[in-house]
């Protein structure tokens, strides 16, 4: 399970963490059966109210990051710990430096990278590689869905060749991959945020129509497919569901169950073109 510090915003920065602790706390191995993610970046003091070290990637701030996160949680150890943005202003000498501290006293086991470009995914590792001893950046967690495939140029490359696994966010693209145009048919939930957007867009909105009607044809769930399509993509560990119903839990499982055709992959490739390999798809 995943999460951040600053989840929850405002007023309430680290109420999800609490959610997870307070979930920990109830026993029954839950902890020890869970494997745990959370970030660190945002910045954690009140609002209007910025102090140095409060935020981004500073030694000092993720020491103490990780202490208040492990309180929120209920739990003595992070499983893996994620920079959730790149931080221009702190070498990754010194965030490994850090990182190395908290290892060694058992409170995080990996370190992860999320919405890193490519040349700081090899930066980082890189750099991790010259200090020796440091195992470096584990995993990246990115935006990269069939609608957004940005992520295949150079993100996912980098990742694959530093043995990062790739952990997709938002892999139905603000809900444009899980039926959105059949359900504003039906009377159901509008497109909001990163799905509303695209659909303003006439061609992108085709191209959403063309993939209901694939799918229909085939007598298979759009949201389904986008989740089964990302698990058939090279590097990627597992994309992040956020289910918000029971149904959506159970429609996300069956997803792992679900083959596609190469004939199906090809038309949705067709829909939904990617950049092509790097560099071959670039060259003049």
């Amino acid at each position: 399970m995943g999460t951040a510090n600053v989840y929850g915003w405002g007023e309430n920065k680290g109420r999800t963490e609490s959610i997870i602790g307070d979930w920990f706390a109830k026993g029954g191995g839950r902890r020890e059966k869970a494997v745990l993610a959370t970030k660190v970046y945002g910045n954690m003091g009140a609002d209007g109210e910025p102090w140095p070290n409060q935020d981004k990637l500073s030694a000092l701030n993720i020491r103490r990051a990780v202490d208040a996160s492990l309180k929120r949680l209920r739990t003595d150890y992070i499983d893996l710990y994620q920079f959730h943005h790149i931080d221009r202003d702190t070498p990754f000498e010194e965030i490994w430096q850090a990182v190395d501290v908290l290892v060694q006293q058992g409170k995080i086991l990996y370190a992860g990278s999320s919405n890193f470009p490519g040349y700081k995914i090899a930066q980082a590792n890189e750099i991790a590689a010259r200090r020796g001893g440091t195992i470096g950046l584990v995993s990246e967690q990115c935006l990269y869905n069939l609608a957004e495939r940005r992520a295949e140029m150079e993100v996912v490359p980098a990742a694959r060749d530093y043995g990062l696994g790739v952990i997709p966010w938002s892999p139905l693209h603000g809900g444009l991959l899980g039926g959105v145009l059949k359900k504003q048919a039906e009377g159901g939930r509008r497109a909001s945020g990163r799905a509303a957007d695209t659909l303003n867009d006439p061609d992108a909105r085709a191209r959403v129509q063309s993939y209901e009607d694939l799918l229909d044809k085939h007598g298979l769930e759009p949201g389904e497919v986008a989740l089964a399509w990302l698990l058939t993509r090279p590097g990627v560990t597992g994309p992040i569901v956020g289910p918000r119903t029971q149904e959506q839990l159970e429609s996300a499982l069956r997803a792992l169950e679900l083959e596609l055709s190469e004939e199906l992959l090809t038309s949705l490739d067709e829909i939904f073109p990617g950049p092509g390999p790097s560099p071959e798809a670039f060259a003049w």
